[in-house]
């Protein structure tokens, strides 16, 4: 089979497929697709502490 022969085969079985099937359920744009919900903000990854400060004054030799 050829390059060509199969281009045509191939774009038969998607024509007949697309006239087959169809969905009656309405278009959903793209800025529909976000999905939102109310959260709660993360805890702290330090718990208040000031780390960067606590690391030189461990290691500073004071």
């Amino acid at each position: 089979m050829s390059h060509r022969e199969h281009d045509e085969t191939a774009a038969g079985p998607r024509a007949d497929l697309e006239s087959r099937v169809h969905v009656d359920l309405p278009r959903v744009r793209p800025q529909d697709m976000v999905a939102t919900q109310q959260v709660d903000p993360p805890p702290d990854p330090e718990g208040g502490r000031d780390t960067d400060m606590e690391f030189m004054t461990r290691n500073a030799g004071w």
